[in-house]
């Protein structure tokens, strides 16, 4: 399956962490967003910046939110 766009929330809940917390952790990434267009205020994130930000956040591969990001056709 693909990774598809994701909420800033969305991310922030799967993360574990407040929307707050989660802008806090973006900041450090601000030069990744904004190479590909992005801003640390933006509601949503392409699937590219999603892939990063799992990765590097170690975002929890739980069975549900496989389902969240993944399509499974």
């Amino acid at each position: 399956g693909t990774i598809k766009s994701m909420y800033k929330n969305e991310l922030a809940n799967a993360a574990g962490v407040s929307r707050r917390t989660f802008i806090k952790w973006l900041r450090t990434d601000k030069e990744f967003l904004e190479k590909h267009n992005c801003f640390v205020t933006d509601k949503i994130f392409p699937p590219v910046v999603v892939k990063y930000l799992i990765e590097k956040y170690v975002i929890e591969y739980n069975f549900i939110f496989l389902h969240k990001i993944y399509n499974y056709e």
